[in-house]
């Protein structure tokens, strides 16, 4: 027996050596990105930033109705999304059906419009906050920002230069002649040193999604090992019950005296970022996929027929670039978006302010999940542990109703509009602690306080990158020798 565990001692002291080795240099790289993508996301065109880019809506060009936008599209049923925006300075229906690709509609010809110039292009572009003296840079297809495959359905991409001093270029749609991406100077060049390395997001291996999965979850996955393996050498040599000479805790010098005790302080966090970065690519399938969802909003939209009356505004409202058409508990609703980014809903008949009731909208939330009985009905003003603004935009007030389906269904509601803004289940909220509390630090005492979250996080960080530096030199010595 004792034969044995020398024998385990020894690979468990050989495995950490070499795999430490070869890994010690992606944990450095780690450490360092996280902590530039704290303050420097990857690139990214929200809602509000595309809503700040069209010129107000040309309700005197409007000559199709609703009604005849989605005739024009061929849709049989009531579409996912309905919203009439600018293109240029031609107002058109943008329209998402449920399980079809995205269709833009003229407002003006009732055409269908699949494809735009270079010069509409740069037209499109004009209308940027940013703009200065947009440039055409040509065509992509595909690059470092624009690789995933959510653009698929816009590509090719019109890449645009505004001219502005932080160096803004802007992605427009050659398919719709919608701005779907906008990079700064300072995003592009901080990212190399943030997200890029940290997700290993070269865009030759993230462009293949499935490889560039199995590539981090291995890679992840190896790291994992090397930082078990490492704590627990920590513990066997550490001398926390019987010291060392001169009554030291660790029995070795310099570097390795380093990597030693700052690993046993910090090696539990290191494990447990690694083992949460490896949980974000969902292994093996443990967290559930989001499924289709479609049958469940038409419920709780109480419409299905192509059909949305209305009486488009005979006057031009400055500031509003946008408006939506929507169902909710089986009444019609117009939603105008302001530049400004706030939001109004009137009758789209009478054209006066609506206001919904909260008890209607929670009525009408029963029918999204029939089979299931309603177990929460609550109003949110304020953050709280699930619906929380750190590292991304969340509207507040906000309704949150929950289910006793099998996956324990959460569903937020906007009581301005009555549209859904999100959806959660348990395996969502065990997700939300394994990899948000675990990897990105959202703990409740520090999502509160922003400067105390910066502290510890670079505090843990640096700790892991000594760690890591300790180890480079340990292993360039090694190799040397």
């Amino acid at each position: 027996m004792r034969s044995a565990v020398r024998r385990l001692k020894r690979w468990l002291y050989l495995g950490h050596r070499w795999l430490g080795i070869a890994t010690c240099v992606l944990f450095g790289i780690w450490f360092v990105s996280g902590v530039v993508m704290m303050y420097v996301a990857f690139p990214n065109f929200t809602i509000s930033e595309r809503r700040a880019a069209l010129p107000d809506l040309a309700w005197s060009r409007v000559a199709l109705s609703p009604d005849q936008a989605m005739a024009a599209a061929g849709l049989s049923r009531y579409p996912r999304e309905l919203r009439l925006t600018m293109l240029d300075g031609e107002p058109v229906y943008r329209i998402l059906d449920w399980k079809g690709p995205r269709q833009t509609i003229s407002a003006v010809t009732g055409h269908a419009i699949t494809g735009i110039t270079t010069g509409q292009a740069l037209a499109v572009a004009r209308h940027h906050p940013a703009a200065v003296a947009p440039r055409l840079l040509g065509t992509v297809d595909r690059d470092q920002w624009s690789v995933t495959a959510r653009y698929d359905p816009d590509r090719p991409l019109v890449l645009v230069d505004v001219g502005d001093a932080a160096g803004t270029e802007l992605y427009v749609s050659s398919r719709s002649g919608e701005i779907v991406l906008d990079t700064t100077q300072h995003e592009r060049v901080w990212n190399w040193l943030g997200a890029i390395p940290h997700w290993i997001y070269l865009t030759v291996l993230r462009r293949d999604a499935p490889l560039w999965r199995q590539v981090v979850i291995w890679i992840s996955g190896i790291c994992m090992v090397t930082a078990v393996s490492g704590l627990w050498i920590g513990l066997l040599r550490s001398g926390l019950r019987r010291r060392y000479a001169g009554e030291r805790v660790t029995p070795y010098r310099g570097w390795m005296a380093w990597h030693h005790i700052v690993g046993l302080v910090a090696g539990v966090v290191v494990l447990t970022w690694m083992f949460s970065g490896w949980l974000s690519m969902n292994p093996f399938g443990w967290f559930a996929g989001r499924g289709d969802r479609s049958e469940a909003l038409q419920r709780y939209a109480g419409h299905d027929a192509p059909t949305f009356t209305v009486a488009l505004p005979a006057r031009e409202r400055p500031g509003v670039v946008e408006a939506r058409f929507v169902w909710v508990d089986g009444a019609p609703l117009l939603v105008l978006a302001h530049r400004d980014g706030s939001q109004s809903v009137v009758d789209p008949v009478s054209g006066a302010a609506v206001a919904l009731p909260e008890d209607r909208l929670f009525a009408a939330a029963v029918r999204l999940l029939p089979g299931a009985v309603l177990t929460l009905q609550q109003r949110l003003d304020q953050p709280d542990l699930y619906w929380y603004t750190h590292h991304q935009q969340r509207l507040l007030p906000v309704l949150r109703v929950g289910f006793d389906d099998p996956a324990q269904s959460w569903v937020y509601v906007d009581p301005a509009t009555g549209e859904i803004i999100g959806w959660s289940d348990r395996s969502a909220r065990v997700r939300r602690w394994l990899f948000n509390a675990l990897h990105s630090f959202d703990l409740p005492p520090l999502i509160a306080y922003r400067p105390a979250w910066d502290i510890v996080v670079i505090v843990l960080s640096l700790a892991g990158l000594l760690i890591s530096a300790s180890g480079i030199v340990i292993g360039w010595r090694r190799l040397t020798r």
